[in-house]
């Protein structure tokens, strides 16, 4: 389908598109995708111009039929995105520029990668990718803004972008991931590490017993009020910890718990039947994504079992591939999440603050690549026959 003739639409709320219009462009891998998800952002008050998270969706149109999508927010800061240009900002600013405001393209709060681009199933990418691309770019035009932002996009998109805008900066990164090699449970999955492996993650969720904690799940409509009121204090506890307010507020997990039920999974660790710590995920069609995690106790091992051999566990029973647990990494690597490469894409305005940039992405590029390598060669698998 040609779009010489659709009409580019920026939406400042998801209450301008309808959910069936915009979740027919979202394939069933991207739960933080849906109109629920981002419309709980907006309606909670979590993403706002108040917040720095300014929505400005950026849609393109046939008449009444929505072709193409692309999340799109204006931001007055970096918070919340987890690729971090604070000293491109730093840098841009002591030379006089105005870094912020920018745009984003990305999930708010939510460092997972997938899909970005959403598409109808008879768009090509690339001409999408053009038409948007003139979307963001006169974006940045009108209001002076000094980048656009691409994160954590699936590598097909990645390289769209690439061939439509040849000056997009590509930062290369690392996230570890879980990935199911046929195990069928988790004996089998323990059956594949070394024997110093397998032995410390047997003692690590002994050590739950031991400390008198048992583990459930909830999924779904299970998952009342009550639990997910005792979440949200878990999840705000972990953020007052490191001295700030949580980005999510409980209005917006009391939402997803109405609007999109079938993609929650709840973890609760309990104490004499009381609940103590949770940890939230989210399911797609064949992935498993952990997201939100806090406790109101300190108890030995307990992070690792709610929020990585919960997951693991519950992909193996319920037949997901694979199982992407958040950012930061070591501490995964010995559990056997393997480091995945993720990559973003960066328009910058200012040629010299793009030269500038562009040099640095390539140097970080060689390191990151080098720490992939190491990370790879340290993962606790035993050595395929």
């Amino acid at each position: 389908m040609s779009l010489s003739t659709a009409k580019l639409a920026i939406l400042s709320s998801m209450d301008d598109v309808s959910p069936r219009r915009w979740n027919a462009l979202v394939d069933d891998e991207q739960p933080f995708l849906r109109h629920a998800f981002l419309a709980a952002l907006e309606h909670s008050g979590s993403v706002s111009a108040a917040t720095g998270w300014q929505p400005r969706q950026l849609t393109l149109w046939q008449g009444e039929h929505l072709l193409a999508a692309l999340p799109l927010y204006l931001k007055s800061h970096s918070y919340g995105e987890y690729v971090f240009d604070w000293g491109w900002a730093e840098a841009f600013e002591r030379a006089g520029g105005d870094y912020y405001p920018k745009a984003l393209s990305a999930v708010p709060f939510t460092p997972v990668p997938g899909q970005r681009l959403l598409i109808a199933p008879d768009v090509d990418p690339g001409e999408a990718c053009a038409r948007l691309g003139d979307g963001w770019k006169a974006l940045c035009d009108e209001l002076g803004l000094s980048s656009w932002h691409l994160l954590f996009a699936r590598p097909a998109e990645v390289a769209a972008w690439q061939a439509q805008r040849p000056e997009l900066i590509a930062r290369e990164g690392v996230q570890f991931q879980w990935h199911d090699n046929d195990y069928g449970d988790f004996e089998g999955f323990l059956a594949s590490l070394t024997a110093k492996r397998r032995k410390t993650i047997k003692r690590e969720r002994r050590r739950m017993a031991e400390q008198g904690i048992t583990l459930r799940r909830l999924e779904g409509e299970a998952i009342d009020a009550s639990a997910m009121a005792h979440f949200y204090r878990c999840y705000a506890i972990t953020y007052h910890e490191r001295g700030r307010p949580p980005y999510l507020n409980q209005a917006f997990f009391d939402a997803l718990r109405v609007t999109m039920p079938a993609s929650l999974v709840l973890v609760q660790a309990l104490v004499d039947g009381r609940p103590v710590a949770a940890a939230l995920y989210f399911r797609g069609a064949t992935t498993l994504y952990g997201r939100y995690w806090g406790s109101e106790v300190v108890a030995d091992c307990l992070h690792f079992e709610a929020c990585y051999y919960q997951g693991i566990e519950y992909c193996l029973e319920q037949g997901l591939t694979l199982f992407d647990p958040g950012t930061q990494g070591e501490h995964k690597l010995v559990r056997g999440f393997s480091p995945t490469p993720t990559r973003s894409l960066h328009y910058l305005a200012h040629p010299g603050l793009a030269t500038a940039v562009a040099r640095f992405c390539a140097e970080e590029a060689r390191q990151v690549a080098a720490y992939r390598d190491a990370a790879c060669a340290a993962l606790p698998f035993k050595e395929r026959a």
